[in-house]
């Protein structure tokens, strides 16, 4: 210990070897934290009871596995109503809307929930009205909608709108907080008006990540919009499950086949089109 207080007091600077003896000892908190975790993790483990696999549970498995070897190739390449390729688009068309009009909403409540720009008391309210909206899942919401307007495909619209202002308004709050205001004040002093301050100073830095936050969301409602077909809401869900409820593994496989193309093709776009706005 003294030969540490020794090192750290010398005015030369420190050799590596010195650096890493001279590193704070921690120990006792890393041990701490372990015990933590293992504790949570038992008492975690005691709720959880395995009663093993269902009854059909494998012979479920193998039909699915089997159908995705063997696809039904009628129906993956049909263009009617009942087809894969219809259903996908119908998914897709579900999942644009419901992200454009949700990112859209988005922007007033952004700059509302964001006390740089408005009085505290009024960020403060419009983020539990936000932190309402992210409670609540997708399911939920569209099982709330259905009764509304009914099950169809309006309906995964409505509820991907709903949630999609939740996750895009926390992602465009983040963005709106760090605009550099170093830029806007170079502005001001360079005779700027407000409209120009908005158009040259905050618009050229939060538009990239509005756009980057704009698909990262369409990805995940291409998925939710599947999801939301089980319950009724569009979508290529309702097909899938109808199917496996009837064992017709052959017409799963092809879903799930036209699934996984589209999800790849997806990616692929997404994956450049941030790739580029990261560059600029």
């Amino acid at each position: 210990m003294g030969k540490t207080k020794q090192i750290l007091n010398s005015d030369r600077p420190l050799t590596i070897e010195e650096a890493y003896a001279s590193r704070p000892r921690l120990w006792w908190l890393y041990t701490l934290i372990l015990l933590i975790v293992a504790a949570l993790l038992g008492w975690s483990g005691t709720s959880i009871t395995f009663k093993g696999l269902a009854t059909k549970g494998i012979t479920i498995a193998q039909g699915v596995g089997n159908g995705l070897i063997h696809p039904d190739t009628g129906l993956l390449f049909n263009l009617t109503p009942e087809g894969v390729p219809y259903q996908l688009l119908q998914t897709v068309a579900i999942a644009v809307l419901g992200t454009i009009i949700g990112g859209i909403l988005a922007i007033p409540f952004s700059f509302l929930a964001c006390d740089k720009i408005v009085p505290k008391w009024v960020a403060v309210i419009f983020r539990a009205v936000i932190l309402g909206i992210r409670t609540i899942p997708s399911l939920v919401w569209a099982l709330v909608w259905i009764r509304v307007t009914g099950p169809n495909a309006f309906c995964g619209v409505v509820t991907e709108s709903v949630c999609s202002i939740g996750m895009i308004c926390k992602m465009y709050i983040n963005a709106i907080e760090d605009i550099d205001t170093k830029i806007l004040e170079s502005l001001d002093a360079s005779g700027c008006n407000g409209f120009q301050k908005i158009r040259y100073g905050i618009l050229p830095q939060i538009i990239p990540n509005f756009i980057s936050t704009v698909i990262y969301r369409f990805d995940i409602n291409v998925k939710d919009a599947t999801t939301l077909g089980i319950v009724g809401a569009g979508g290529i869900g309702a097909a899938l499950i109808q199917c496996m409820n009837s064992s017709r593994w052959s017409m799963v496989g092809a879903y799930l086949c036209g699934m996984v193309v589209l999800m790849v093709v997806i990616e692929i776009f997404s994956t450049r089109i941030r790739s580029k706005l990261a560059r600029g």
